[in-house]
């Protein structure tokens, strides 16, 4: 059935109107180094907004054509133009070309003024250096751990910058000491995010400090990048967790210790939501899997009067002691240990390889940990990290499984402001889903679902030199899962609640809320 006039204009309207979007399309996600797909179809509209005008080609000009074709029907019909026609011999084709033309003309003019502007704004700002924040305790109990994880952190960025920077320009770390205190860290989050201007930050160790910088981050839109594993029981669109989750560190390794270590089981912990949140698990755990806990003692974080908690562990007669004491009160623990000469094996979720070079080492041998990276992986990836660590910082310093997942954050970041042609957070962030990087502990990938890391796992026994053993790995990334299946999140919200209620409004127990005892929840 041969179509009418006016139907072949609207017709070719649309057709013609598809190219401009399809040509946009294309070009600016080859243009950003990105590859074709829905993803990269969100980004490119997100990044340059004029798309969403370009989209609408087809619409507008099917209904133009429209109308030029009932104003062309129209006047062939009462035969009020023929006469011209027929003098300057134009055909409805020729007439078609010479409005296809002239509106093709406008929409390129158009689209290369709007790109023009656009691209000239942006490169306004190229002489300027791209800040990046770093929120970590350089000083108090948490320094142990989190002063290591800074220098990784800051070496990454000056990877970076050694390649040519980002979007054309120089990265500028900006160093926020949060004093392993949890206010501090809540502070500094507001200092880098509204007077810095940072476009990201990298920072935190403790789930309390976490905890008070999440609602920081969600209320102004911003980044965090959290490197250190952690009890789950979270999930922000705001924050990248490139630590573990428990069933990717603290689950198989509970599983492993009671296969070969046995079933009668302590627990030592600090007293804040990580220690208390973790043991909550493990005890799940353990009951399911036909294990006792014969003890369980918490310490207030910081703290290194142990004598109590070493006496609990002599009487309970564990064949396996569960440590989640972090910061320097390990010290002081392992130490006292060794004094008594307590025997039992030690698998801790906290110690690695940077903690023992603050440690003596003679009361550490034996002893086990669970992380997703040692310095003793035996990958390319890892000895290259290895080496430009200990060459930028000296030959007697170690790296770790949160050092090791810092440093790749900031690269996986780095990643996602490339695809996405744009340092603005809200992009970022969904050009961080799905985004993988191979690094020294193994290729990880983002979980588009809950922003927490696809990641394998190793336990290690301490060795005379200060290193890892590897004795059990599972190299076949794990997927994270934040929310153990048993309980709803509403549920795991209620709980969380119950604790921050019972410390005073805060995510760690302080000395006179401190309880030695976990109350049933």
């Amino acid at each position: 059935m041969q179509l009418s006039i006016v139907n072949k204009y609207t017709l070719s309207g649309i057709v013609f109107g598809l190219a401009f979007p399809l040509v946009a399309w294309t070009l600016d996600t080859f243009l950003s180094g990105l590859t074709l797909s829905p993803a990269a179809f969100i980004l490119i509209h997100q990044n340059n907004p004029i798309h969403y005008i370009v989209d609408l080609a087809p619409f507008v000009l099917g209904t133009v054509f429209y109308f030029f074709g009932a104003a062309y029907q129209l006047a062939l019909d009462r035969n009020h133009y023929s006469n011209l026609i027929e003098e300057h011999h134009l055909s409805g084709t020729t007439i078609l070309k010479l409005i296809i033309s002239i509106v093709a003309a406008c929409i390129l003019i158009f689209i290369f003024l709007g790109n023009f502007s656009l691209y000239e704004q942006q490169d306004t700002s190229h002489d300027e250096p791209l800040k990046v924040g770093i929120l970590h305790s350089l000083t108090g109990t948490m320094a142990i751990s989190e002063s290591s994880v800074v220098d990784a952190t800051q070496m990454a960025i000056d990877e970076i910058n050694a390649s040519g920077g980002l979007l054309g320009r120089h990265l500028e770390a900006v160093v926020v000491d949060g004093k392993s205190d949890w206010p501090s860290f809540a502070s500094g989050a507001e200092t880098l995010i509204q007077q810095e201007k940072v476009s990201v930050l990298f920072g935190c160790w403790t789930s309390a400090s976490r905890k008070m910088v999440k609602p920081i981050v969600e209320r102004y839109d911003h980044l965090l990048f959290y490197s250190v594993q952690y009890e789950g029981l979270e999930q922000s669109p705001n924050i990248i967790y490139t630590g573990a989750t428990p069933n990717q560190q603290i689950s198989p390794a509970v599983k492993w210790s009671i296969e070969h270590l046995g079933k009668r089981v302590y627990l030592a912990a600090s007293d804040y939501v990580f220690p208390r949140a973790a043991n909550t698990l493990i005890k799940k755990q353990l009951t399911a899997i036909g294990a006792e806990v014969v003890g369980e003692y918490y310490l207030p974080l910081g703290s290194n009067d142990v004598s109590e908690l070493i006496d609990d562990i002599a009487n309970s007669q564990a064949d396996v002691i569960l440590n989640t004491i972090n910061g320097d009160s390990n010290l002081a623990f392992f130490q006292k240990l060794h004094n008594k000469e307590i025997e039992t094996p030690v698998m801790s979720f906290s110690i690695a390889e940077d903690e023992l070079q603050q440690m003596d080492i003679e009361v550490m041998i034996g002893h086990y940990s669970a992380w997703n990276y040692f310095q003793s992986l035996d990958t390319p990836e890892n000895h290259r990290f290895v080496t430009n660590f200990k060459k930028r910082y000296g030959a007697n310093r170690t790296t770790n499984a949160s050092m090791e997942a810092a440093y790749l954050g900031v690269h996986l970041w780095a990643k996602a402001v490339i695809h996405a042609n744009t340092t603005d957070t809200s992009t970022v962030r969904q050009a961080l889903k799905g985004e993988s990087y191979l690094a020294p502990e193994g290729k990880v990938t983002i979980s588009a679902l809950n922003n927490h890391l696809w990641k394998p796992l190793h336990i290690g026994q301490i060795q005379a030199d200060g290193q890892f053993k590897i004795i059990w790995s599972q190299t076949k990334p794990i997927r994270p899962l934040p929310y153990p299946s048993y309980r709803t999140q509403q549920s795991w919200q209620r709980y969380l609640d119950e604790l921050y209620q019972t410390w005073g409004n805060n995510w760690a127990a302080t000395i006179s809320d401190h309880t030695v005892k976990e109350a049933t929840l």
